[in-house]
């Protein structure tokens, strides 16, 4: 079920939105540091993740689901955004060459039929990531932020379902390791979380992230000597069964005299 789309505005401007909007940034920004002359494609509510890449993207736009809602995006800007269904992107084929999925396969009722149309909209070679809640995290678990609201999964679950996707997985990673709490004291030492979770318990951030890559399947010509080869098996004939073919007498068995 998606979240109204004006509830994660006002909780990105939040401090401990912004928080997390850095925490989880960070590992975004490691795995496609620069996407000069790209276009990109956010789905869910990806827009505060997008935004390092306004200046140097070729075409970046958000599209937000409709059971979500739309905003403008971004709001300094002329809009980049567009209403769009889970099933049904309107965007043409091999369009796009990275798709960021945020609050969005963790909240839509078919995964699979989104990945599908992600796929679709890719370039052959085309990247995307993935942001959802980590089952084994504790931030799955907690309502202060919309991570808590959508379906946590595992870094296997994930796997599996961009495999059968047609995606091949290039990294995933852990962030936000800090306890889910707006308490004054925890969001001032995240950094400090983060350092030491990394280290100790990197199985348990609370946000999974996975970079997967668009995999195209190229067809096995049938022709060829091979396909010429015929291959002869033993047929039983029942007995009485006019075939056509004479029959063969089987030779007698030659008897030696000592």
């Amino acid at each position: 079920m998606y979240l109204d789309v004006v509830h994660l505005r006002a909780f990105y401007d939040l401090p401990l939105g912004r928080l997390l909007r850095s925490l989880v940034g960070a590992p975004i920004r490691k795995m496609w540091p620069d996407l000069k002359g790209q276009s990109l494609l956010g789905i869910g509510y990806a827009g505060p993740f997008m935004r390092p890449y306004l200046d140097n993207a070729e075409r970046a736009i958000a599209g937000m689901p409709a059971p979500q809602g739309a905003i403008p995006w971004p709001p300094e800007r002329d809009s980049a955004c567009a209403l769009v269904q889970d099933g049904a992107l309107p965007f043409p084929d091999a369009y796009f060459d990275r798709v960021m999925l945020v609050h969005a396969i963790d909240h839509c009722s078919d995964p699979s039929s989104m990945l599908k149309e992600v796929w679709r909209v890719l370039a052959p070679g085309g990247r995307v990531i993935a942001v959802v809640p980590n089952r084994r995290g504790l931030w799955a678990r907690s309502e202060h932020s919309p991570f808590g609201y959508g379906r946590p999964y595992s870094s296997g679950q994930l796997k599996e379902l961009m495999k059968n996707s047609q995606f091949n997985v290039l990294d995933d990673r852990e962030a936000v390791f800090m306890p889910p709490s707006k308490s004054r004291y925890i969001v001032q030492a995240a950094r400090t979380w983060e350092s030491v979770g990394r280290r100790i318990w990197p199985a348990f951030g609370g946000i999974l992230i996975m970079e997967a890559e668009k995999v195209i399947f190229r067809s096995i010509p049938t022709g060829g000597e091979k396909a010429r080869l015929r291959v002869l098996r033993p047929v039983f004939i029942p007995e009485g069964v006019a075939t056509g073919l004479k029959p063969v007498r089987a030779a007698r068995p030659r008897v030696m005299s000592l």
